[in-house]
């Protein structure tokens, strides 16, 4: 079954459903997934082994030059690209206007959040199946919760995993990773406790971690997990 994701941007929204994508491919080993997803995040889908193609969209620098776009063709090979499959499924992972126009022009069943639970309540007007989500939790549980919705599988029980562990086991010598630990909204927060069993894991296998902060808190952060180990630098 082709199931079309759209969640365009930005960097961690985009590897907060990567999770969501590896229960439904547990639950449903037939399931091939493309993405619709911006073009300067486009290698993040590709790190999962499920996901079979990647269609960058150009939202950001489009909306800067709109007659040009339209009149040189480049919206027409898109729109080309994005239909150029039949999708049972379309999954609306962002709830934005930005995102719902991109999933009108698709062909097959739009589902998304409904009202109650979308950032921007009107783009449920544009899905054939809404979806109640709870607001109130992690970005990660939410969209796992609102995949498992839209598939019919129970959601497990289970700590979210980003499928992308294989990609980076193949990679080269690089021995030195950042912590991005800091995000806008509350409810992305990854647990701190989590980054620090991370960083103690990191730090076993002999990687050098570096901690950026942009404010007091996420200094406050960076100093609790950099005692972790003296491989981590404060940045």
């Amino acid at each position: 079954m082709p199931i079309l994701i759209v969640k365009t941007s930005s960097l961690g929204d985009v590897i907060h459903t990567l999770p969501a994508v590896t229960d439904a491919k547990r639950h449903y080993p037939d399931l091939q997934f493309d993405w619709v997803v911006e073009e300067a995040f486009a290698e993040i889908p590709t790190w999962h082994p499920a996901i079979r193609q990647v269609i960058p969209v150009a939202l950001r620098r489009w909306r800067k030059q709109i007659l040009t776009t339209y009149f040189n063709g480049t919206w027409h090979q898109f729109k080309q690209k994005l239909n150029s499959n039949k999708y049972d499924k379309i999954i609306d992972a962002q709830g934005l206007i930005k995102s719902v126009f991109l999933t009108y022009q698709t062909s097959g069943i739009r589902c998304g959040l409904d009202y109650r639970s979308a950032r921007e309540p009107l783009t449920s007007i544009v899905y054939q199946q809404r979806y109640n989500i709870l607001k109130n939790q992690h970005a990660v549980t939410k969209i796992r919760q609102l995949f498992a919705n839209i598939l019919d599988y129970q959601l497990p029980n289970t700590p979210p995993e980003y499928g992308i562990v294989k990609h980076f086991s193949q990679q080269t010598n690089n021995k030195q990773i950042v912590f991005l630990h800091g995000t806008t909204w509350s409810t992305k927060h990854w647990p701190e406790k989590n980054w620090l069993k991370l960083a103690k894991l990191a730090t076993d296998i002999g990687l050098k971690i570096y901690l950026p902060w942009g404010n007091p808190v996420e200094q406050q952060r960076a100093l609790r997990i950099a005692t972790v180990h003296k491989n981590i630098s404060i940045i």
